[in-house]
């Protein structure tokens, strides 16, 4: 038992080095600051690190943003992370939220925007961004709730409902 909880730990610390080294060696952007304008930042793919799960932002279609009064912006690559992410956040009401639409491939507000439900996105939540309702289509609220419950298509029991 102590021998798996030990090489957990090794896992763990290796994976932690690696995250950090990467956005080190590559320079990635975790956080810009002063985006007072509170405008979608233009994403260079690759040079991007999700603020929930360190991973870079290799594909627009599932990015979003969210930026505080502040104008800290972070950045995200599948809009159940920036859910996941805010979860704890005492000042989520007041952020700034801008999604890439799939639809229309633009920055639009991610509180109007509309989620489907089952796409594949990087980690798997399965939430992606429109700009116009289709049928099956979800608000933001309704996003935001489904990944608190893990009502998700990372959720093995939930993903064989759908």
């Amino acid at each position: 038992m102590i021998g798996r909880i030990v090489t957990l730990v090794i896992v763990l610390a290796v994976m932690a080095v690696l995250f950090l080294s990467m956005s080190t060696a590559q320079k990635m952007t975790v956080v810009v600051h002063n985006n007072t304008s509170k405008k979608p930042v233009d994403i260079v793919l690759n040079h991007f690190q999700d603020s929930d799960c360190g991973m870079p932002l290799e594909d627009i279609n599932y990015a979003s943003q969210a930026i505080s009064e502040k104008g800290n912006t972070w950045f995200f690559h599948d809009h159940g992370g920036l859910a996941h992410w805010m979860q704890d956040k005492k000042f989520k009401d007041k952020l700034v939220i801008w999604v890439w639409a799939k639809d229309t491939q633009k920055w639009i507000d991610g509180r109007k925007a509309w989620y489907s439900t089952t796409e594949d996105t990087p980690m798997s939540y399965g939430f992606g961004a429109y700009e116009h309702k289709k049928d099956g289509m979800i608000s933001f609220d309704e996003m935001y709730l489904r990944v608190l419950r893990e009502q998700t298509m990372a959720n093995p029991y939930y993903k064989g409902q759908q």
